[in-house]
C-alpha cells in the first residue's frame, strides 16, 4: 500500500467506480505497479465526461502533475499517426488499396512494389527494423533511415502476416504523408487539431512541462526470439539513442515520441467514433469504414500475440485490452499508456502514466480503469 495523492479533475457520480479504480492504482496497484503520476480521460459522444489526474511530475516529488503536464506516450502516438494517414485518405491524397510505390517509387525496390498503403499501416510490409545492426544515432538522420528502408528487402512476404514495426513505421508513414500532403505529421497535427496539447516533435521551450518517466524494472516478454524480433527490438540500433533526451523530444518520430495529455488524446480519438472533431467533419463514413476494418488477423511476427490490425490501430477482438467490445481499436505505448475508440459504446479514452511496466499491451492498470468505465455505462 502507498499513500494516495490528491486526485484532481472531473468525474461525475455516475463514474464513481472509475475514480475508485484510478485511486486504487496509486494505493493497491496490480503487480506492485503503484502510480507515481497518471491521467485518465473519457469522451462520450465527443464530450469529455471523465478527466482525472494525480501524482507528481518528477521523481523527487517537487512538481505536481498538472493539467498541462506532458507525458511521452511512445507507441500510443501511433494512434495519432494513423489518424493523420486517414485524413490524407479522406482528402483523396492517399488510397489504402493503392501501392505505396505509386506515390513513392523508391519504396518499391527489393520486392516491395505491391505493398499497399493499408498493408504498410497494418504492419504487413516486412520492415520492422534494419536487416543489419546500425548505430542508434542513425535514427536522427531521417534521410539515411529512409534510404536504407527503401533499399531493404522485406523480412517476410508482404501481405502474408503482420509483424509490428516499433519505430520504422513512423518514418515510413511520416514520409508518405509528407510526400502527398506537403506538411510533416507534426505540423499537420498542430494545424488540423489546433488547441490540442499533442506534439510530434516537441519544441525545446515546452520541455519543462514534460513529466519524468520511471523505466520498467524488467524487459517485456517477446516469446521465442528470432531474427525478425531481434531487428525490431533487440539489435544494436533498433531504437534511437546516443543524442540525449532533448534532441529525441525535438525530433519528429510519429511512431515513438508523441508528447501529450490523456485529455487531448481522448479528444482526438473521438474522430474514430463518429468522424467529427468538435463539430467539424473529418472522416466520412466510407473512410471510417476503411480505416477501422480489420486488415489482417493472426500470429504477429514481432509481438507474441494472435492479433488483428486495422489501418494503424490494434483491433480489440481476441485481446480484450480496450474493453469488452470487439470492434474497439486503439494503441498501447511502451510502459502502459494507451488510447482507444469504441464505436459501439460511442466513446474514446486515453490513459497516461509515468511509472512504466513491462507489458507490451494490456497494462493491468489500464485494464482496471477500462473495466470500471464499462461497468458504469
Amino acid at each position: 500500500m502507498t499513500d494516495l495523492p490528491e486526485i484532481h479533475g472531473v468525474c461525475p457520480p455516475r463514474f464513481a467506480a472509475v475514480k475508485d479504480a484510478f485511486a486504487a492504482n496509486f494505493t493497491d496497484a496490480p503487480e506492485g505497479l503503484h502510480e507515481l503520476a497518471a491521467g485518465f480521460s473519457v469522451c462520450i459522444e465527443g464530450e469529455t465526461v471523465v478527466d482525472l489526474r494525480a501524482g507528481w511530475a518528477d521523481t523527487a516529488r517537487t512538481r505536481p502533475f498538472e493539467a498541462d503536464t506532458l507525458v511521452p506516450v511512445f507507441s500510443t502516438g501511433k494512434a495519432v499517426m494513423a489518424m493523420l494517414i486517414a485524413l490524407a485518405v479522406e482528402r483523396g491524397l492517399l488510397d489504402y488499396e493503392r501501392p505505396v510505390a505509386s506515390y513513392w517509387p523508391a519504396f518499391g525496390a527489393a520486392g516491395k512494389e505491391t505493398v499497399t498503403v493499408g498493408q504498410l499501416m497494418s504492419h504487413q510490409a516486412g520492415l520492422p527494423g534494419f536487416d543489419e545492426a546500425v548505430e542508434p544515432s542513425l535514427w536522427f538522420d531521417p534521410t539515411s533511415v529512409l534510404e536504407r528502408l527503401c533499399a531493404q528487402a522485406p523480412m517476410w512476404a508482404p501481405g502474408t502476416a503482420s509483424g509490428y514495426h516499433p519505430i520504422t513505421i513512423g518514418y515510413l508513414a511520416g514520409e508518405l504523408f509528407r510526400m502527398v500532403d506537403g506538411r510533416t505529421m507534426g505540423a499537420a497535427l498542430r494545424e488540423e487539431f489546433a488547441g490540442l496539447d499533442l506534439w510530434i516533435g516537441l519544441p525545446e521551450v515546452e520541455h519543462d512541462r514534460v513529466a519524468q518517466m520511471r523505466k520498467p524494472t524488467s524487459a517485456p516478454d517477446l516469446g521465442s526470439i528470432d531474427a525478425v524480433k531481434r531487428s525490431a527490438f533487440l539489435d544494436k540500433g533498433s531504437a534511437p539513442g546516443g543524442r540525449g533526451s532533448t534532441e529525441w523530444r525535438m525530433m519528429e518520430i510519429p511512431s515513438a515520441n508523441l508528447h501529450g495529455t490523456a485529455r487531448d488524446l481522448a479528444r482526438l480519438m473521438t474522430v474514430l467514433v463518429a468522424g467529427s472533431f468538435e463539430g467539424r467533419e473529418m472522416l466520412s463514413e466510407a473512410t471510417l469504414a476503411a480505416a477501422r476494418r480489420e486488415r489482417i488477423h493472426g500470429q504477429d511476427r514481432v509481438l507474441p500475440f494472435v492479433m488483428g490490425w486495422a489501418a494503424g490501430w490494434t483491433m480489440n477482438a481476441g485481446l480484450e485490452v480496450f474493453g469488452p467490445n470487439p470492434d474497439a481499436l486503439g494503441h498501447y505505448g511502451w510502459g502502459g499508456s494507451c488510447a482507444w475508440a469504441d464505436p459501439e459504446a460511442r466513446l474514446s479514452a486515453a490513459y497516461v502514466m509515468t511509472r512504466q511496466s513491462p507489458h507490451l499491451i494490456g497494462d493491468p492498470r489500464a485494464v482496471r480503469l477500462q473495466k470500471a468505465l464499462y461497468s458504469a455505462l
